[in-house]
């Protein structure tokens, strides 16, 4: 009987601590994204406010009265406003005290001089615009970072291509310009009619890097729900109509739509505005530009769009690609094409693995623009 009250208590025990634990485990992972209360950080930096000051006090030569900026720095990375400004006030009640301890700063050093207090006043009203600038955004700190980084990846796993059937190849790569994680230009794949087309849409959004980044999420994800879901002549006439509902001042893109049969290897482009694709034919060696008809995206209504036919056999590449790529301050399209096409030729031996990568590398490593480009080849 006592062995059983005991089992008892002894599990009664073990369900409130694993409580406990999930409880904590749940507030930490609150905290970090920033749903939790500030109470514990607002706690943590008001008790090193005084910490600081009896440190002041005691050993001036070791604790400068500047160094209250450290917890006001800090809150405003941590806090929200509210606290903030309690943070502030008892920072200012230290700096009264140690004024009126060490005695007039024309006594000798480690006084409370006018500079200390501009550098106190000029950190907190950082810390108050920052916290202010993410309690309108409403995104902490905490999670900022992980934010971004998610949306990165969501752009990353959007642009990802189907697996294709043996006998196809298939290779892109995206170089945001600056070296930024964010650009505009994006790929949107699926494919369809039971596996046996495939669709794919490059699109070069107005602007590059950040600032043209988060134009770039937003259309990704809604070309993405497009894709498929209309028939392959409905899809630009759609995306065109979704951009000028956007009314964006600076809202246009360029596009362009390849829809390949995976069984014949005939397949349509239906541009809007973007540059032409290239075809290599492996028969005679050389490239052979295809390209529809249409306005750019987000300009008009009622845009028709006139596809481009073509096939690819065996042996065959088809490119595409954006601007960034060919075009330069001081060099023009047609220059840049051939560039590119003339490397492009070393890579027909080579089995064009690794090819979309190393292109960009050779004709476009150090262009302050977005570049995307993409292969298709058709096995000999």
């Amino acid at each position: 009987m006592a062995g059983a009250r005991v089992e008892t208590l002894l599990a009664r025990m073990r369900m409130r601590s694993h409580r406990g634990r999930t409880a904590l485990r749940k507030s930490a992972v609150d905290y970090f994204r920033g749903d939790a209360s500030d109470w514990l950080a607002f706690a943590g930096l008001l008790l090193t406010v005084p910490a600081i000051a009896c440190g002041t006090l005691m050993l001036p030569v070791w604790f400068s009265p500047a160094a209250l900026v450290l917890p006001i720095v800090a809150g405003g990375l941590l806090l929200r406003p509210a606290s903030l400004l309690a943070l502030y006030a008892a920072s200012a009640a230290a700096l009264i005290v140690e004024a009126l301890v060490l005695g007039p700063y024309t006594q000798g050093p480690a006084r409370v001089t006018p500079g200390t207090v501009l550098v106190v006043a000029a950190c907190g009203l950082f810390g108050l615009l920052i916290a202010q600038f993410r309690s309108r955004v409403g995104v902490p700190w905490r999670r900022g970072g992980t934010m971004l980084f998610d949306l990165r990846e969501r752009i990353r796993v959007q642009s990802k291509l189907p697996t294709l059937p043996r006998g196809w190849h298939r290779e892109m790569a995206l170089r945001p310009a600056g070296g930024q994680s964010f650009s505009g230009d994006f790929v949107v794949a699926a494919r369809t009619n039971g596996g046996r087309t495939l669709e794919i849409v490059l699109t070069d959004v107005s602007g590059k890097g950040m600032e043209a980044g988060s134009r770039a999420l937003l259309l990704s994800g809604a070309f993405g729900g497009l894709l498929g879901a209309l028939p392959p002549h409905g899809f630009l006439p759609a995306a065109n109509g979704y951009l000028l509902r956007q009314d964006w001042d600076e809202g246009f893109a360029t596009s362009i739509h390849l829809v390949l049969d995976l069984q014949t290897g005939d397949y349509e482009l239906l541009s809007a505005g973007h540059l032409p694709a290239l075809q290599l034919c492996a028969g005679t060696g050389r490239w052979q530009e295809k390209s529809g008809e249409g306005p750019l995206l987000g300009v008009y209504d009622g845009a028709e769009f006139t596809p481009a036919r073509g096939n690819l056999r065996r042996g065959d590449v088809l490119m595409l690609f954006t601007d960034g790529l060919v075009e330069t301050a001081d060099r023009e399209i047609s220059e840049g094409i051939d560039r590119l096409t003339g490397e492009a030729d070393r890579y027909v031996s080579a089995g064009w693995e690794g090819a979309a990568w190393h292109l960009i590398e050779k004709v476009a490593k150090d262009v302050n623009d977005d570049r995307a480009l993409l292969l298709i080849r058709r096995s000999p």
